[in-house]
Order: structure tokens, then sequence, then C-alpha cells
């Protein structure tokens, strides 16, 4: 029954992201802005579509921001920065408030954290921290549930600089 269930949730999300696409057509979600084949400040904007192309993950987990275990579906950071054609050592995550915080790439394995866009089956707005929200999986490793953590999962993601 849990499979089906989740198959479920992992179908509303997407169905909610191209709702979100057909919503926000060629709107920018997310731009990364680095070194592109040698060439420094190159940037590279997702619309929602671009993302939903990606490989998706899904995880159950507690957070301190809300109630009860939630379900996150999103891409992972490690997917985002590949497909965009960047590396680094340090990601600096900017919010739509221009509230930032630094990410350093060895903190993160390849599956977390997600860029999660849909929160239990349902595009994330604004209101909600989204439609972007940095999520790791806080239940499955204590190393997660730290303050320097909770302060990396930055919401209302828009931006993110890849610095050497």
């Amino acid at each position: 029954m849990a499979p089906r269930l989740t198959r479920r949730i992992v179908l509303a999300a997407l169905t909610s992201l191209a709702a979100m696409t057909a919503a926000q057509a060629d709107t920018p979600l997310l731009t990364l802005t680095g070194t592109v084949d040698g060439k420094p400040g190159t940037s590279v904007t997702f619309d929602a579509a671009a993302l939903a192309a990606l490989p998706q993950i899904t995880f159950t987990t507690s957070t301190v921001w809300t109630e009860g275990p939630q379900e996150f579906t999103g891409v992972s950071l490690g997917a985002v920065l590949r497909a965009a054609g960047m590396t680094g050592a340090l990601l600096e995550a900017y919010a739509a408030n221009d509230y930032s915080v630094e990410i350093p790439v060895e903190d993160w394995p390849e599956n977390a954290p997600i860029i999660a866009h849909s929160r239990n089956g349902t595009a994330m707005s604004l209101r909600d921290k989204g439609p972007l929200w940095i999520v790791y999986p806080y239940d499955s490793d204590p190393a997660y549930r730290s303050e320097v953590i909770y302060t990396r999962s930055i919401w209302q993601l828009e931006r993110i600089e890849v610095r050497p």
C-alpha cells in the first residue's frame, strides 16, 4: 500500500508542477550564476518545466517550521548544478527577500538536500515557503537537525551563486 501512495503523491506533485508550468510559462524560478566552460559570470535559469525534466526525489520528514511529517518533492541540489554545467566548492543561496546563506558542497551527499517545489503533492506558493525551498531529510540523520542545517534550509529560493 505505501508504494502506491508514494507514487500517487509523486504524480500529484508532478501534476502540480505542470500546472505551475502552465501558469508561469517560461518564467524563471531559479537562476544559477557561476562558471560554465571556463566563462565566469554565466547565468543559467530554470523554469518549472526545466526543473520537472530533472530526476525527482521525494521524501517524508518533519521540519521545525511545519506541523507533523511532510512529503517534499524536488530536485537534488547536485542534479541542478550538473544540469547547469557548474561546479564549485561553495554555493550562496538567495531568497526573495535577499536573505542569503552559504552551503559548502562537501556538506551534502548526492540526494540531499533537495530544491523542493512541492509539499504534500501541492506546489508551494510564496506564502507557503515556495515556490522553491532547500529541504534536507531532517528525520533521516541527527546531523541534519542542527542550527547550521536549519540555517541552510532557505525558502523562497530564487538564485544561487556557485563559487570556486
